[in-house]
């Protein structure tokens, strides 16, 4: 679960250019703007992360015209994602350990975009138990897990901007779901309508095993289809082996996209040598669209070719996003 709010140490603070009032913070792997003067290296403090929402309390009325939502910004030239606070924020009492979650404690929710119309859908049931939920670890919180598996030989993948899709066969059942809901057979909903088109009952069916695959649906009427994109489609990155509990290696997945004449999300390289530079990957993320050239892509999706497990994060898998891409099209 994605920790939103967090009591972590100020790793380094430096100057920005032409800027007498501001500095530049690194927490964990982030890089943000505070106050000169209000943090010391080697200090605690509150690190509340983006798409975070806090709650009306006075404290937080500054926020009040950004509706107390913490975004991706940029000042004097200096992109800043997230926001520190002093330990003054806690509630009194509250024990001061590095890396605490208190995102309940601070009433702290989560951003979720508005669900397109034609995605909602009815709901069966909650997203099935029986298969992991789509979402991938922000590169900025894997400083020791990067360094672990440095010189891993991984995939990139382009991180599209649509919505989560999830499509199975289980026991001779089959299923569609959106990122948190298992969704009810209709005329109307893009995610049935796509899975009719393709054959996905039949054909998942003849893969002889209990299986589950994951893409990112988008087009026209999805996230302003920044892509330009014709119609409505699923671009997938995931296979998963319900009975083994398993995502397939990066070559079985290609395997079974063939067998099932799937698209897969675009691949950017197949022989990426981990490097365990936070500032370095996020730069890596910068980049334009596979689809679209006049369009920031949303970042990248790193995972080895071989699928490994890590002990805290599970799947070594994980994500940078493009800042240029949360500066331009957060608040659209």
């Amino acid at each position: 679960m994605r920790q939103l709010a967090s009591i972590q140490k100020i790793k380094h603070l430096e100057a920005i250019e032409n800027a007498e009032a501001i500095e530049r913070a690194t927490v964990l792997g982030w890089q943000l703007v505070v106050k000169k003067g209000e943090f010391q290296v080697g200090e605690m403090c509150v690190y509340v992360e983006i798409d975070a929402i806090l709650p009306d309390k006075p404290e937080f009325e500054f926020l009040r015209p950004r509706n107390f939502r913490i975004r991706t910004i940029r000042l004097r030239g200096q992109i800043s994602q997230g926001i520190c606070f002093p330990l003054s924020i806690l509630p009194e009492g509250t024990a001061v350990e590095e890396g605490a979650d208190v995102t309940d404690l601070l009433g702290i929710t989560k951003y979720e975009p508005p669900m397109p119309a034609q995605l909602a859908g009815v709901a069966k049931g909650l997203f099935p138990s029986f298969i992991p939920k789509t979402d991938e670890t922000r590169v900025q919180v894997l400083e020791g897990l990067l360094e672990q598996y440095a010189g891993t030989t991984c995939f990139v993948t382009e991180k599209l901007d649509g919505s989560s899709a999830t499509f199975y066969w289980k026991d001779g059942v089959f299923g569609v779901c959106s990122r948190n809901l298992e969704l009810i057979e209709s005329a109307d909903n893009s995610y049935w309508e796509f899975a009719r088109q393709r054959n996905l009952p039949e054909k998942m069916a003849q893969l002889g095993k209990n299986m589950a695959i994951q893409g990112e649906i988008v087009g026209e009427g999805i996230q302003k289809n920044k892509y330009k994109l014709r119609g409505v489609t699923v671009f997938f990155f995931n296979a998963f082996d319900i009975d083994a509990y398993r995502y397939l290696d990066f070559e079985d997945f290609l395997d079974t996209m063939v067998t099932l004449e799937l698209e897969t999300v675009p691949v950017l390289d197949q022989e990426f040598v981990l490097n365990p530079d936070i500032p370095a990957l996020v730069e890596y993320a910068v980049g334009r669209s596979v689809f679209n050239t006049d369009a920031h892509r949303e970042g990248v999706v790193i995972r080895p070719l071989r699928e490994q497990t890590g002990h805290k994060l599970g799947r070594v898998s994980f994500k940078a996003i493009n800042p240029e891409f949360l500066l331009k099209y957060e608040d659209s």
